[in-house]
């Protein structure tokens, strides 16, 4: 049974930087895309950041371009995101998630979820 767990979510104010990591347990995930998730109340659910299975490929949103940067360790078996320059836009749960299609994860879909990390930007 596949797991995802992120850690590194919390507060910080606008303008700092936080890094969240999703560990993955249960099986390998080297064939899958894998990308994070965001979802704030009152708006869509939208993959931020995705990463395909080589690392050929990356996806970010237009919100976070230039911000956000999304890396894979497949030799350690996790992921990470790296966000400077917060917003308070930027306050949401992050979701990891992974998918054998990269571009399913990019439309904000997924076959493996993670619990979610609060992640809170004041101004």
């Amino acid at each position: 049974q596949v797991q995802l767990v992120e850690s590194g979510g919390g507060q910080v104010q606008a303008g700092g930087s936080l890094k969240l990591s999703c560990a993955i347990s249960g099986h390998t995930l080297i064939s899958y895309g894998m990308g994070w998730v965001r979802q704030s109340p009152g708006k869509e659910r939208e993959c931020v950041a995705a990463v395909s299975w080589n690392g050929g490929s990356t996806y970010y949103s237009d919100p976070v371009k230039g911000r956000f940067t999304i890396a894979r360790e497949d030799a350690m078996n996790t992921i990470s995101l790296r966000m400077n320059s917060l917003k308070p836009e930027d306050t949401a749960v992050y979701y990891c998630a992974a998918d054998r299609w990269y571009s399913n994860l990019a439309a904000g879909g997924a076959e493996y979820w993670g619990q979610g990390t609060q992640v809170t930007v004041s101004s």
